[in-house]
């Protein structure tokens, strides 16, 4: 593979202006002794610039998986295997990344330049045996071409600019010196700190109280906000999602069975997979008029190695219909309404 920058052609000037990422039949399979593994199996979407685009599901869904592939830091035995993922900077043609040299000096300046990702534990991102300014300082002066001063100044800057007081003192310290919110809030900086057009999120409060999550999402809006960076935000959480999503995307074993605006899929969800989720959350359940009593869902997400016939879902599903969910090739998306899309042989008969 090359190093590939398509020409901008009349046609996509349009839509390059209202697009960030645009991703198409992303197949990412791990190879094993049972044979290929689907992680990722036929994702599309697109994402628009300034906004924030939500993967929900479980684990071992495809999340973090479709998040690590945008940025082509799948190693083996994975292996992206099928489809096309397309970035749109603000001051450049639209960039194949799929067709990038694992090599290229594109790549290489679009992780973590153009493109940058919040990992789910602050203690894995962040280095134990160097300091928090100089882990900071390694990332400007790696994609930008500034000097070790100035990127200490913006270092602080960043720092300052995530809710941590004494930024200039803080450079100095090691990220065992600080609690679990302040390493968070680093990691944030970190991400940031280089102004990327796209945050990839990977379950950014996971290892953080309530108290501390809504902080950092507080955090995280205020910086888009601020900077008009395009956030993809994964997370197992619907109520994270209602708090800061535009737009969510709900993925099932490796597949998005749901996508819609926030609004509808919160208010008016059709996948009785997203339905589940919504009923098992104390603090949507009054909100939502179908739900009949707060519930959890039913077993668990089955092995790759063990996918259903049919709807993979349909072994949980409280919809499901025997001869029709069971059998068949996988549903695929399809209109229930305008801009909102679902995989259910059923979804014209659900109304939640």
């Amino acid at each position: 593979m090359g190093k590939t920058i398509e020409t901008k052609a009349p046609a996509q000037t349009a839509e390059r202006a209202d697009l960030v990422l645009k991703v198409r039949g992303l197949k990412t399979y791990f190879r094993t002794v049972e044979g290929d593994l689907p992680a990722v199996d036929g994702v599309t979407f697109d994402m628009q610039r300034g906004k924030t685009l939500a993967i929900v599901g479980e684990s071992g869904c495809g999340k973090s998986v479709t998040g690590y592939s945008i940025l082509r830091l799948i190693q083996e035995p994975g292996r992206i295997v099928a489809g096309k993922i397309f970035f749109y900077p603000r001051a450049a043609r639209r960039i194949d990344v799929t067709a990038l040299n694992e090599k290229s000096d594109l790549l290489y300046d679009l992780r973590g330049g153009m493109v940058s990702m919040i990992f789910q534990e602050p203690m894995t991102a962040l280095s134990p045996v160097h300091t928090v300014g100089n882990q900071l300082c390694e990332a400007v002066l790696l994609h930008q071409d500034v000097t070790r001063a100035q990127a200490e100044a913006k270092a602080a800057d960043m720092l300052a600019k995530v809710g941590i007081p004494g930024a200039a003192d803080r450079l100095r310290q090691y990220p065992f010196e600080m609690s679990g919110g302040m390493r968070q809030r680093v990691v944030i900086a970190m991400a940031m700190v280089c102004d990327p057009e796209l945050l990839i999120a990977d379950e950014p409060t996971t290892a953080v109280d309530v108290t501390i999550q809504a902080q950092i999402l507080d955090l995280m809006k205020g910086l888009q906000r601020a900077s008009g960076t395009s956030i993809l935000l994964i997370t197992h959480d619907l109520a994270v999602v209602a708090q800061t999503a535009d737009e969510v995307a709900v993925m099932y074993l490796g597949r998005i069975v749901e996508q819609a605006d926030v609004r509808a899929v919160m208010k008016a969800p059709r996948h009785p997979y997203t339905i589940a989720m919504l009923e098992s959350l104390p603090s949507m359940h009054e909100a939502h008029p179908g739900a009949s009593g707060l519930a959890s869902i039913r077993g668990a997400v089955p092995s790759l190695t063990e996918i259903p016939p049919g709807c993979p879902f349909h072994p949980r599903c409280d919809h499901s219909k025997a001869g029709l969910c069971d059998v068949g090739h996988l549903p695929e998306l399809e209109p229930v309404a305008d801009g909102h899309l679902v995989a259910c042989r059923r979804a014209a008969e659900i109304h939640p």
